[in-house]
């Protein structure tokens, strides 16, 4: 055939405009696309090669190879593949016989115009080549015809291009970038090996380039005839777990996640049913700083059949999991899906879900072990990660029996550690609900005015001083069946733990004291709500408590630390009826005074912070000279 000059298809004209001039963002997208074109046309030589295995030639290895010519200003990217017929040349590479060619243009003219993910997308990767070349020639032959039928291909990426026969005695295809003179940062072997190592080295292909070495009389690197490959050519994820030491898992993990440090832990699965794709999934030993940032990208790799995609798929892993580092490889996405299609494909959801379930039975299997390492290393994990594990519990509902398993904490038996299920099976007999308090720190916890009576009595009260666990309870509210009950919130009620004189006494209190209780309601009905005589103090004169349903003091606080405003609503200041100060009310000439002490008192006891300091240190020196 002699040179022939054709049109391009028109889609592809505005296509080829709008990647010369708007995709500017991660130009090395151009060669792993390439690079992934000339791993697809090997796998397609090799599944025609099944009936056929006279396709293979003579050259029954298969392979890529890329080489780059800074003189020439070229980069050439080759495959022993399937290759390309003449009209297979103008068919595939002058027109785009795809639906969607519509959709990816009003992709890239959008808001996200500069998104190179989207390229490849909608079967346009060969035309990322011209990002960084102002011109491409393609020569192929395909497997199974003649050498003199070999094709060559030439466009400037403009309207037009060529086409003519040429004699090409090896089977397969040749990718020719001419590259722009400002592109000239891609003619370097370290910086093509970089991004081949990036996107590319789980190819299970080999992925040769020439050897590179110093010369010490040119005082230059030179280029061998030696080919080497430059990856890895088996996915370290692809292969069978019995056939993968320890030591390769954590040089693997180390790789992924630029850590100095071996994993905590690590699952490694392959699932297979409506979604297929196989898991290696890392929880780190350490924190990273950026833990604490909701809006930072997850840590999981996404790979379509081997071929990466993009290294911060959040939506593989819920917010609360963004800790965990790894790979997940589909079957079933198409190659380059973009995030927005991330957010809304089924197949992802299925892999979310599986995933999540995954990473979740991987902390269960160290928290429920009998081995004593394998325990230290979720107290060691919980340390680090159970803060934001926490947030879980509102996020996950599908998960959060399992996740409220998972929780430890501290309490009045103990200093760290405590489940759930430890507390449920050291309760009282008769006690019907887990009890817990929220403070500031585990010293303002364990000091409360409201624990007294727990204390008194023996009873465990969990004590929550994480600022996420105000948010947290708000959607946890039981465990196994046994309310979760807060020691800071409505009347105190022991139940089958508070005998019947103790009841008859508070209330023979409540009654004597009904006086006093009306002058201090009228003294504080500014501040309090209510006042009432309780039965949760012993040491301490008041304490401060809110009704089932209003937001803590606790709470309040830290919304007003955050900057936002909190519901106005008033505390139920609680006093204790045998106390020596209280018992000084009855007739005090400074009652008013006294009263507003009492609550101030009340007030800093719960960690709250007073309105006018000024005013509360003269009515208590005051009180001192009188």
């Amino acid at each position: 055939m002699d040179k022939q000059t054709l049109s391009f298809q028109a889609e592809v004209k505005q296509i080829l405009h709008l990647v010369t001039h708007s995709l500017y963002s991660n130009k090395e997208i151009f060669l792993r696309e390439l690079v992934s074109n000339a791993s697809d046309a090997c796998d397609k030589l090799r599944f025609e090669a099944l009936n056929r295995p006279e396709l293979y030639e003579d050259q029954p290895n298969l392979e890529v190879r890329v080489a780059f010519d800074a003189d020439n200003r070229t980069i050439t990217i080759t495959d022993n593949g399937i290759g390309m017929s003449a009209d297979e040349a103008v068919t595939h590479l002058g027109t785009i016989a795809k639906s969607g060619t519509r959709e990816f243009m009003a992709a890239l003219q959008g808001d996200q115009k500069k998104d190179a993910q989207l390229i490849g997308q909608f079967g346009v990767g060969f035309y990322s080549g011209f990002i960084v070349a102002d011109r491409i020639t393609v020569e192929s032959r395909r497997a199974g015809l003649k050498p003199e039928e070999g094709v060559r291909w030439s466009s400037e990426g403009s309207g037009d291009f060529e086409v003519e026969t040429l004699t090409r005695p090896a089977r397969g295809t040749s990718v020719i970038l001419h590259l722009r003179e400002d592109e000239a940062e891609f003619l370097n072997g370290w910086k093509l090996k970089s991004i081949i190592g990036k996107y590319s080295d789980h190819i299970s292909l080999p992925i040769l380039m020439q050897k590179e070495e110093w010369d010490a009389e040119a005082k230059k690197q030179v280029t061998r005839d030696e080919w080497v490959p430059v990856n890895k050519a088996a996915a370290l994820w692809t292969r069978n777990k019995s056939d993968i030491t320890r030591e390769e898992y954590d040089e693997f993990y180390k790789h992924l996640s630029y850590d100095t440090e071996a994993p905590l832990a690590f699952t490694h699965n392959r699932v297979e049913g409506r979604s297929e794709y196989t898991q290696l999934l890392f929880i780190p030993a350490k924190a990273p700083f950026d833990l604490w940032n909701r809006d930072k990208r997850g840590g999981v790799k996404l790979y379509v059949k081997r071929v990466f995609i993009m290294d911060d798929a959040e939506a593989l892993m819920p917010v609360y999991l963004r800790f965990v580092k790894g790979v997940i490889d589909s079957n079933d996405l198409p190659l380059n899906v973009s995030r927005e299609l991330l957010q809304e494909s089924r197949d992802v959801k299925a892999i979310r879900e599986g995933s999540t379930k995954r990473v979740l039975a991987m902390l269960e299997s160290l928290a429920d072990s009998e081995d004593a390492a394998e325990k230290a290393k979720y107290v060691a994990f919980w340390k680090d990660f159970g803060v934001v594990l926490k947030e879980g519990v509102g996020e996950d509902h599908a998960n959060q029996e399992r996740l409220a398993k998972l929780l430890r904490f501290a309490s009045t038996h103990a200093d760290e550690g405590v489940s759930f299920a430890d507390y449920a099976g050291r309760m009282k007999e008769g006690q019907e609900a887990i009890y817990y308090i929220t403070a500031d720190s585990p010293a303002a916890a364990r000091s409360s005015p409201q624990l007294e009576v727990f204390r008194k009595k023996g009873i465990e009260v969990l004590l929550l001083t994480d600022r996420v666990d105000e948010w947290m309870l708000s959607h946890l509210y039981e465990f196994d069946g046994k309310p979760l009950q807060s020691v800071a919130k409505g009347a105190v009620d022991l139940g089958k733990l508070q005998d019947e004189s103790e009841k008859k006494q508070a209330e023979q209190a409540a009654s004597a004291f009904k006086p006093v209780l009306d002058r201090l309601k009228e003294a504080l009905k500014d501040r309090a709500k209510d006042v009432r005589v309780t039965t949760r103090l012993v040491d301490s004169p008041a304490c401060l408590v809110v009704e089932e349903g209003d937001m803590s003091g606790h709470l309040a606080r830290l919304l007003k630390q955050a900057g936002q405003s909190a519901p106005a609503s008033m505390p139920i200041l609680e006093v204790n009826a045998e106390h020596a100060l209280v018992k000084r009310l009855d007739g005090h000439p400074h009652f008013d005074e006294l009263a507003q002490i009492l609550f101030d008192q009340a007030l800093l006891a719960e960690g709250g912070q007073l309105e006018d300091p000024a005013a509360y240190v003269r009515r208590v020196n005051a009180l001192l000279l009188s």
